[in-house]
């Protein structure tokens, strides 16, 4: 039973991960000229940790959550300054995921949660241009 909390958890951060790394393919094909490479980047690293997370879920005895074909976006994205929205939006939720894994987790498991915490929130302080006083925890409040 000790297990169930993490697993849960684990999960949860996969089926974000998994709907960030769609986002970011609209994100990518919004954004236009990206000389500085972040939507790559941001794409690139959401595909890094929902690949960690499938086997983390395995290692716990679970069976990863599958992507959905498709995710239903937040707003809609018709050009470059929503694709930079929902950049921020992505990560901002991406963070509060990592949050609660940081909160089941023990040793670790909850300091790769907190480095994906982190990673999100620089990225969302990126896209913004601005950050939050708690990253992962603030954005709930909405």
């Amino acid at each position: 039973m000790a297990q169930q909390q993490p697993l849960a958890a684990v999960q949860a951060a996969l089926a974000a991960e998994h709907a960030a790394v769609y986002g970011y393919g609209v994100v990518g094909a919004r954004i236009g000229a990206d000389p500085a490479g972040r939507a790559t980047a941001g794409y690139d690293a959401h595909r890094a940790r929902r690949d960690s997370l499938r086997r983390t879920v395995a290692d716990l005895g679970g069976e990863p959550v599958a992507a959905s074909a498709a995710y239903t976006l937040p707003f809609p994205v018709p050009d470059r300054a929503a694709a930079i929205r929902l950049a921020a939006e992505l990560e901002d939720r991406v963070a509060g995921v990592y949050a609660d894994l940081v909160r089941a987790a023990t040793a670790g498991l909850r300091r790769e949660a907190a480095d994906a915490l982190r990673e999100a929130a620089v990225r969302a302080v990126g896209w913004r241009g601005g950050s939050v006083a708690f990253p992962g925890l603030a954005e709930r409040g909405r």
